[in-house]
């Protein structure tokens, strides 16, 4: 099936539906993180990932390996071992993924400064606006 006809709607369905998975900030940093250093620990990746909550990794984690992206390994082990790597369809999701961490990397001072001029031209025409006073009906 291509996607590149949008106007049908089964077409934007099925963008949606993948964008909705792959497009949150945790799934990419799991794949991207995953796809460079290989099959890894639950705590491993923890550390890897600034700023995931323990319980953001999991549902992060549980949805990706729903998906078929990622793959959970248990060890019958004392404590049990547990090690989630990209599956073979998670793994095409590399080349993209990677190239939008280079694209951020290489842009992000850009886009910093673009919002730093939208908020200033913003918060002038704000000042600028006669003030409206807002009065409870009683």
């Amino acid at each position: 099936m291509s996607l590149t006809d949008t106007s049908k709607s089964a077409n934007c369905l099925a963008m949606s539906d993948v964008l909705n998975r792959i497009g949150d900030k945790w799934s990419v940093m799991v794949v991207g993180i995953l796809g460079q250093n290989g099959t890894l620990r639950f705590n491993e990746l923890k550390r890897m990932i600034n700023g995931v909550s323990q319980r953001m990794l999991t549902l992060t984690l549980r949805n990706l390996e729903r998906d078929g992206l990622v793959t959970r390994t248990i060890y019958p082990e004392v404590p049990p071992r547990v090690e989630y790597s990209l599956t073979e369809l998670g793994k095409t999701l590399q080349v993209p993924i990677s190239g939008l961490w280079d694209w951020s990397a290489e842009h992000h001072g850009a886009i910093i400064d673009a919002r730093a001029i939208y908020d200033a031209r913003e918060n002038a025409t704000v000042a600028a606006e006669p003030r409206k006073a807002a009065y409870a009906r009683g």
